[in-house]
């Protein structure tokens, strides 16, 4: 077995050392790769502008190996995947993600853009993050991934899906499977002014629920203490829209 690990916090990250030894000793090769900085929120972004610059890095363990990239996190696993690692691996593990992933952050997240990325090229993938970043405490969410890992290589995952995994801070009451649940940001835009009189923005903003809490949700489980296992797929067409639009008289009588 060999295992892709990677994240958008950075190669420095926490997360990514806890899951490193957690993972080591079940694979023939673990590969690292990962940003040179923090580079989360930058969702699927890949660098088509300017070349990208690789360094490796070494580990105490000599069956793991690693690279630094100064691109996204979509950047590494392309990079990895298509130039880096000498065999194919079998699995893509992003995180440990400091912060939750929950309902549409997984629009903007770079973690689980990285493991979208593993998915589009035929590996199969997850994401993993830790869903508060008061008094991180990783344990519990690496112990939960060592456990799925081998479940997933020896029963698969349907074609076209990853998993994003959020774990509550403190010790789970369990998991649950889970839907995406509906956030939106508010007060997003902080804007300033400069001591020469320019006005600059800064993007922040809080998370808020949309509407009441979906109780079979990503957002719900994670509240009441449990992991949230939530299937993720790249295929965003509304099949259903579709049905509806077939029906509208496009294109007739010039309209």
């Amino acid at each position: 077995m060999r295992i892709l690990l990677t994240n958008d916090d950075g190669i420095f990250a926490e997360g990514l050392a806890v899951l490193r030894r957690a993972l080591a000793d079940l694979a023939e090769a673990v590969y690292v790769i990962a940003p040179d900085r923090e580079r989360s929120a930058v969702s699927h972004a890949i660098t088509m502008h300017r070349p990208l610059r690789v360094r490796e890095t070494k580990f105490q363990d000599p069956h793991c190996r690693g690279w630094v990239v100064d691109g996204t996190p979509a950047d590494c696993v392309k990079l990895a995947l298509e130039s880096l690692v000498p065999a194919p691996p079998d699995l893509v593990v992003a995180g440990i993600n400091l912060g939750p992933n929950l309902g549409t952050d997984v629009l903007y997240s770079g973690t689980v853009a990285s493991a979208v990325e593993g998915l589009l090229n035929g590996v199969p993938s997850l994401a993993v993050s830790l869903a508060t970043r008061r008094d991180p405490d990783y344990a519990a969410a690496a112990v939960f991934v060592r456990d799925l890992v081998p479940l997933i290589l020896q029963r698969g995952l349907p074609r076209g899906t990853l998993l994003n995994i959020n774990v509550p801070g403190g010790t789970p009451r369990g998991h649950r499977l889970t839907v995406l649940g509906a956030l939106r940001y508010v007060n997003a835009i902080d804007h300033r002014v400069d001591p020469r009189g320019r006005d600059y923005f800064w993007m922040a903003g809080q998370p808020e629920v949309v509407g009441d809490v979906d109780p079979d949700s990503d957002i719900a489980a994670v509240r009441e203490g449990y992991i949230s296992i939530t299937p993720l797929k790249v295929d965003l067409t509304d099949r259903a829209t579709m049905k509806i639009l077939s029906r509208w008289p496009i294109g007739r009588n010039g309209h």
